[in-house]
This record gives C-alpha cells, structure tokens and sequence, in this order.
C-alpha cells in the first residue's frame, strides 16, 4: 500500500508527525510512505528513513506570484508527480484548506480530520474518509491517532519514538532564533547561559538564518569566545550540527522541536505561548514556561539541563 503524507508546515508540526509514521511502520509494514511538504522543511523530512520520495511545494513563494508562468509550470509539475505515483491513499494530517487542496492533486482518496477537529472546517469538503480526533489533545497525540483511524490500528501512546537517532557530541546548541519577538529570550540570558555551559566544560554553539538572529549570535559569541559561531547554513546542515550536540536548549521555534525529535535532552524555553498543545515532547525534554509578569532565568534553564542530562546517562541505550 502506497500512502503520501501531506503535511506542508511547520517545522514543528512535521516533527510532530513523525512518531505517526512510527507508529503505521510497527501496525502496517506493508506500506510505503511519500510525503509532501514545503520546500524549506523538505530536509527535515528526510531525517526520517523511512520516507521515500518527497514532493516539495511552494505556497508561501507562489502566493507571492500567484499569475507568474513559472509558478503555474511548478504547480502543474507537482500535479504530475503526484499522479504518477498512483497512491492508494492520502492522509492530510495538516487539517487546512491548502494541504487539502494539495492532497487532492494526487487523485487519490483522501483522509483526515472531520469537521469538528479540523483547523479549517471547510478543507473537510475535499476527504473522502473523515475521523473524529479530539482537538484538545496535544499535535503529536492527534496525528498518531489519525493515522492508526485511517490505517485501521490503535497506537500504543505509552510510547513514543520518532524514528531518527543522530549521534551524539559534546556541545550545547542555542537556538536563541524565533519568529515572535515576545517569544524571544533576552540576548543577556542566552549569553549568561553560555558563561555557565562554557564552566561545565560544553561548547556552546549558535547560528542564524536573519539579520536579526545574526546580532544575537554574534553577542553571544563575542560575549563568550569559546562559542563556535555557525555560519547561515542549508537546513540539513544545521539539523546535523543539531543532531550532534549532546545539550540543546532553545525558544519556541522549530528546531526545538527538531532537537526533542532526535531524543536529545531538550531544555524548551517558552515565554508568551502555552506548550500544553503544541511544546516539544521527547524522552528527555523539557518546557519552562515563564510565570505571568515573571520570566526564566539562566540558573533556572542550567538547572533543568543537568537533570536531564542525569536522566539521559541513567536510561539504558
């Protein structure tokens, strides 16, 4: 049985559908998976081995050229591809409008949420098959239950496991970059933090992808100089250096969600948004959530990360 996979976006929410995949690989060993995802997330996806061929899409870039001949010739190529693979099903695990109209473009039957637990009730218009999955529960929860509605098991949710198993090293990457400035952690935290991981003998690491990440980084580089300071780099790449580190500690964004993914221990720092939904979840992961008018402090983040890590070096490989 061939199946695609459509979920386009975020990061953190292709992360999430990870132990989905897992979980199908353990019930349905006779299907293969394809996915379909946003251009800029297509390395993430391929994290994950299982994953056979993925289909990369443009929606943020089109809709900036809606009538360009170039976006209609890369639109009608996805079309292409996705027919010619003649899937036996799809699951659009993203529950919006957009991801159901990709979904649809395969001309296969397509399943998903149903109306009262989709995100957007109207891309239901386009499913064939439609399940009812609480929308209270946390993203990883949902999606694993969707699929195993869909592929006709029960995932055993006293497990997860997302499938990708990176090697370890001796660093500590910040990922200090969001997209909100309320959930950014202020700059003299991020480099406090590395004056104490450089005391317990890590390597902190950063890097950047904007201008606005690039001052950050460069501050707490230059506030601590055994910080190694990665260049703007491909996705992939940064994922790599990530899967490497034996700490990580970042803000809500999502190679947080990356890290936990990995099974590294993750120390999550959220200050304006409520992880009980969608926080990064992993077996030695972690969520300080700022208290209202308070805030997290570096002593506090070093001290969740030594507790993790003693949890990591007393749990069995």
């Amino acid at each position: 049985m061939r199946v695609l996979i459509v979920k386009t976006s975020s990061m953190g929410d292709v992360i999430h559908t990870f132990p989905a995949v897992e979980d199908a690989l353990r019930n349905r060993p006779d299907i293969s998976f394809d996915w379909c995802v946003e251009e800029a997330f297509a390395a993430v996806v391929a994290l994950h081995p299982a994953i056979g061929t993925i289909h990369k899409v443009a929606i943020r870039r089109w809709r900036k050229k809606p009538f360009d001949g170039g976006t209609w010739r890369e639109m009608a190529g996805l079309r292409r591809a996705l027919r010619s693979r003649r899937y036996d099903l799809v699951i659009d695990a993203q529950g919006l409008l957009k991801s159901a109209v990709v979904a649809k473009q395969s001309g296969a039957p397509i399943a998903g949420f149903d109306r009262s637990s989709a995100r957007e009730p109207s891309a239901t218009l386009l499913y064939e098959r439609k399940y009812a999955v609480r929308r209270e529960l946390h993203a990883i929860e949902r999606t694993r239950r969707l699929f195993g509605l869909a592929l006709g098991y029960q995932p055993d949710l006293s497990t997860l496991n997302s499938g990708i198993v990176p090697p370890a090293g001796k660093t500590a990457f910040l990922l200090h970059g969001t997209s909100r400035e309320d959930k950014k952690w202020p700059v003299e935290d991020w480099v406090e933090t590395a004056r104490r991981l450089v005391s317990q003998q890590f390597t902190p690491i950063v890097t950047w992808s904007n201008e606005a990440e690039k001052r950050v980084a460069e501050a707490i580089a230059g506030a601590v100089p055994e910080t190694v300071l990665v260049p703007k780099s491909p996705l992939a790449d940064v994922a790599a250096i990530l899967g490497r580190s034996t700490l990580v500690i970042g803000a809500d964004t999502g190679l947080t969600h990356l890290a936990s993914a990995f099974g590294l221990p993750t120390v999550a720092i959220f200050l304006a948004t409520e992880p009980g939904l969608t926080g990064p979840r992993g077996p030695f992961s972690s969520t300080l959530l700022a208290p209202a008018g308070g805030k997290v402090t570096p002593a506090e983040v070093m001290a969740e990360a030594e507790r993790l890590l003693v949890l990591r070096s007393e749990t069995p490989v």
